[in-house]
């Protein structure tokens, strides 16, 4: 489960997690804050390793206390033929607090469905990318959207 105030924005590549693959977005990533007051600020190496990837991270300084959400967790819940179906689910309190679906095209490489948040549809993408990654070394991280 990710922090939903963290943007993604590329994979971290500096072996910070022992089992990357099993983090809550694929991978480990680096990115910024998007929590209020907070918007475009860097977190540290530290912060990235345990708050961003992993939300619940009371112990944040930049977490608001007012909050729809502690964490974001992806899945892919159908893969067959050309679709990829990816449940999302947005928890408080170690609680469901909203769910969805995103649906991606494999073929056209395109988003049949997105997010209107942007920090919840980037994180899918990334999510998207190492999932692709581990199912086709040789796959095209460009195919998803996301920026590594």
């Amino acid at each position: 489960m990710a922090c939903p105030y963290f943007m993604p924005t590329n994979r971290c590549e500096e072996g910070i997690w022992i089992h990357a693959a099993r983090l809550p977005l694929g991978a480990g990533w680096k990115g910024r804050c998007t929590a209020p007051g907070h918007e475009g600020s860097q977190p540290s190496n530290e912060e990235i390793r345990e708050f961003c990837n992993l939300g619940y991270a009371s112990s944040c300084s930049r977490l608001p206390e007012d909050r729809s959400a502690d964490a974001i967790r992806f899945a892919v819940t159908r893969a067959g033929g050309d679709q990829l179906t990816i449940c999302f689910v947005q928890e408080l309190g170690h609680r469901p607090a909203g769910n969805g679906t995103l649906e991606y095209n494999l073929i056209c490489g395109a988003w049949k469905s997105a997010h209107a948040d942007p920090r919840v549809q980037k994180m899918a993408e990334c999510f998207l990318q190492a999932y692709l990654m581990r199912r086709n070394p040789s796959a095209k991280a460009a195919r998803t959207g996301a920026s590594s």
